[in-house]
C-alpha cells in the first residue's frame, strides 16, 4: 500500500519525504485555503518535492468549467492529478479528461455505487471518505473492501484512496481491506511509527548497556 500525505503544507511535505515514504499528496480547497498561499505556486512547488501524484482539486460545479479548470491545472506539472467530486457533473468531467489522457481522482465516494460509477467513467483513482462513514455510524472500511472486490472482479484499474484517515487504525485496516492507497494527514503520518513497547524497550536496552558498560570498567 502507498502512502499519500494529505496536507498542503509544504515543510511538513519536505520532512516527511526525506524518509523516503511519501509516494503521493492529496489537497483539497479547505486544505489549501489554510495555507493562505496562491493555490498554483502551492501546487508547482508539492510537485518539486514529491515524485508520485498531486492531487489538485477545481472548485467549478458545472463540466464544462471543471474540464477548462482542470487542463490548466494539468500543465503546472506532470505529475497533477485532477480531483472531482462524486456528482454527476463530476463524472462527465472524468470521462472527458479520461479521454484527454489527464489523470482524476473522484473524490467523495460513499457507495460502492458511486465507486463504481467513477470506475467507468475512466477515474484513475476513487477516494472514499472512510472516516466521514464512521461518523454517522457506517464501516468505513467495508465500502474500501468492498470497492476492491469489484474493482478486481471486473479488471478497473482504477486505484482505491482510503480517505477521510483519522488513525492507526484506519490505516492498518485500509491497508487489510486492500485499499491501493492511504492519504494521511502529517500528524498522524508522524505517529505511524512510534509505539508505547517500542519507546520503553529502547529505554531498557539503554539502560541494560549502560549497566555493562558499568561493570566491564
Amino acid at each position: 500500500m502507498r502512502f499519500f500525505l494529505d496536507t498542503a503544507d509544504v515543510d511538513a511535505i519536505k520532512k516527511i519525504n526525506e524518509l523516503g515514504l511519501v509516494d503521493g499528496v492529496t489537497t483539497n480547497p479547505t486544505i489549501i485555503s489554510r495555507e493562505g498561499r496562491d493555490f498554483e505556486e502551492v501546487i508547482r512547488e508539492i510537485s518539486q518535492i514529491v515524485a508520485g501524484p498531486i492531487s489538485a482539486e477545481v472548485t467549478a460545479l458545472n463540466p464544462q468549467d471543471m474540464i477548462k479548470e482542470a487542463e490548466k491545472m494539468s500543465k503546472w506539472s506532470d505529475n497533477v492529478v485532477i480531483k472531482l467530486p462524486m456528482t454527476e457533473s463530476g463524472l462527465q468531467a472524468t470521462r472527458f479528461l479520461h479521454q484527454e489522457g489527464i489523470k482524476t481522482n473522484v473524490t467523495l465516494v460513499f457507495s460502492v455505487s458511486q465507486g463504481l460509477m467513477a470506475a467507468k467513467s475512466g477515474a484513475t483513482f476513487v477516494s472514499p471518505f472512510v472516516g466521514r462513514l464512521d461518523d454517522i455510524g457506517v464501516d468505513g472500511m467495508e465500502l474500501v473492501s468492498k470497492l476492491r472486490q469489484v474493482f478486481d472482479r471486473y479488471g478497473f484499474e482504477t486505484q482505491i484512496i482510503a480517505a477521510s484517515i483519522r488513525n492507526r487504525e484506519h490505516v492498518e485496516k485500509a491497508a487489510l481491506n486492500g485499499a491501493h492507497i492511504a492519504t494521511i494527514p502529517p500528524q498522524l503520518f508522524e505517529n505511524l511509527w512510534s509505539h508505547p513497547l517500542t519507546d520503553q524497550g529502547i529505554i531498557r536496552f539503554a539502560e541494560d548497556w549502560k549497566k555493562f558498560e558499568k561493570n566491564r570498567g
